[in-house]
């Protein structure tokens, strides 16, 4: 197998974003639970919910932990792997980074101290500011990646500078509330919340199983199927606002998620199921419902939704205007001064379809030279692999609605005060409820590969693509270092994980056995035992 440096820079990127990703939406939905059951705690002075928050904190504090660890690397990669990249976007990418850095990640990380050590130390409503500080914080880290994350899928804000060889902030209010990032941050965050409510309802379910820890478990299984429900309505929702603005920005993603290879009339319909075939440029087989897909992604009954096929043939109008726009940036980087003005205006009038000359550098050293097959050919290069695009698309919506159904379902024996029913009567699905932990991680990571992977080529959509960004190294030093990171974070993942199942195995701090076994007379089954207001 021949290794590439760009699809091994690729890959790392994309093995330590997914292994970071395994950490992030936790995070994120923990920290809101948090601040909602300590809320609860000062609001009503119960004891039971301090201990709530205590135990499930323990589980954040482990998950925030290796959130850290892993993502920190992610930025390094910037300059070690994506030199070219790094230069072209930094006074883009600079000040959302550095915004997330002081007021998100260092607000998070102080009060982080605060909520663990604070305890004894400050009052009641202090501790409860100090943990609302850190949920407030871990969303807003989120919010300041994905501006920068969605600046890469829909550059506005912006201009290249010819004599910079730069892009250049001309709007950062555009930048800020680029609609694309606005609907990354709130489809991301509501799949947070939803990961959170479907891990505290599987731990809650495993602590009902095993009549342990009972009062805790149902009054969390109680918060989290309501909160888990409200945000796996939401994720849908916002999930339907982010296809829209991919139809309106990223055309090629939302027809390789579809595997639309011809234009259809409008509204198009949706494939169910289907098996693309990337050389015969079709589908194979494939299942319909009509107008759903076109009224989906368009939200009328007359937008067309253009094919792979279609979106292939304009972008070879367009690799043809980049070479003309890069043939001129030449000439002004020959001689920066004396370019005269119809150059510049010739480089101006071609310079959004710049990125795409750099497509055909595969293939010739000069865009204007480049043959009717060689503009073929990276036209082509634009359409990402269809099938995994089109599957992984499915996997996070089948996971999405099994949400809605399995949240809707335990919110039902919560708020009707059942949950004993489920214990004597219907304990599968409590063992769903365990079971069920790993798919909002699944999804979650489905939606990233779409995001990511659909922009392919690109690293800024339709500016720059991939191959031009990465950095001057060797397969081997690449490869040494995607060896080292799968090792370090694997090694990571497992500690996690024995973490988690440790603290889980020992259980909230309710006078309880922590091993299970049977309460003697002096201790009585939680749940039985009268717990003291403070």
């Amino acid at each position: 197998m021949e290794f590439d440096v760009v699809d091994l820079s690729r890959l790392q990127f994309a093995m330590t974003a997914l292994y970071h990703f395994l950490f992030v939406p936790l995070t994120i939905g923990l920290s809101i639970l948090l601040a909602t059951m300590e809320t609860v705690y000062v609001m009503t002075g119960r004891e039971i919910w301090k201990r709530m928050v205590k135990f499930w904190g323990t589980l954040f504090g482990i998950n925030f932990v290796l959130g850290v660890a892993t993502g920190l690397t992610m930025e390094f990669q910037f300059g070690m792997n994506w030199a070219y990249f790094s230069q072209y976007v930094g006074d883009v990418f600079g000040a959302p980074l550095a915004i997330e850095g002081l007021m998100a990640f260092f607000m998070e990380a102080t009060f982080v101290g605060l909520f663990f050590f604070g305890w004894d130390k400050l009052s009641k409503r202090q501790h409860l500011a100090a943990t609302w500080a850190v949920a407030i914080g871990t969303n807003f880290s989120a919010l300041w990646i994905l501006i920068a994350n969605g600046w890469m899928q829909n550059p506005v804000g912006s201009m290249f500078n010819p004599d910079t060889m730069r892009m250049e902030v001309t709007s950062f209010f555009d930048v800020l509330f680029n609609p694309v990032a606005q609907a990354k941050f709130v489809h991301t965050v509501s799949a947070g919340y939803v990961t959170a409510a479907m891990f505290m309802l599987g731990v809650s379910a495993w602590y009902l199983l095993q009549g342990r820890h009972v009062a805790i478990a149902k009054r969390s299984m109680a918060i989290a199927s309501a909160f888990g429900f409200a945000s796996a309505l939401s994720v849908v929702v916002l999930g339907d606002e982010s296809g829209y603005e991919a139809n309106l920005n990223q055309k090629m993603k939302l027809a390789t998620m579809e595997a639309m290879w011809e234009t259809e009339p409008a509204p198009a319909s949706f494939h169910i199921v289907a098996w693309p075939d990337m050389e015969k440029r079709e589908n194979l087989y494939a299942i319909e419902i009509p107008y759903v897909m076109g009224l989906i992604a368009t939200r009328s009954l007359d937008t067309v939704i253009p094919g792979i096929k279609d979106l292939v043939d304009r972008s070879k109008d367009r690799i043809r205007q980049g070479a003309i726009a890069w043939d001129a940036l030449q000439k002004i980087r020959a001689n920066p001064e004396t370019a005269g003005e119809d150059i510049r205006e010739t480089f101006e009038q071609n310079a959004n379809s710049l990125g795409f000359a750099y497509l055909l550098l595969p293939y010739t050293d000069n865009p204007m030279e480049a043959t009717t097959e060689q503009v073929e050919a990276a036209a082509w290069s634009t359409v990402p692999n269809v099938f995994p695009m089109f599957y992984a698309f499915r996997i996070m919506v089948a996971c999405g609605f099994y949400f809605i159904v399995f949240t809707s379902v335990l919110f039902y024996y919560s708020s009707k005060g059942r949950l004993d029913v489920l214990r004597e009567k219907r304990r599968w699905i409590l063992h769903l409820a365990v079971w069920s932990i790993p798919l909002p991680f699944i999804a979650c990571e489905m939606g990233w590969f779409i995001a990511e992977y659909g922009r392919q080529p690109w690293i800024i959509e339709s500016m720059l693509p991939t191959s031009v960004g990465v950095s001057s190294l060797s397969v081997t030093e690449v490869l040494l270092t995607l060896a080292g990171f799968v090792v370090l974070y694997s090694t990571l993942l497992v500690i996690e994980v024995a973490l988690m199942i440790k603290y889980i195995k020992i259980g909230p701090d309710d006078g309880e056995p922590a091993d299970g076994q049977q309460p003697t007379a002096e201790q009585p089954v939680s749940g039985a035992a009268t717990v003291p207001a403070e």
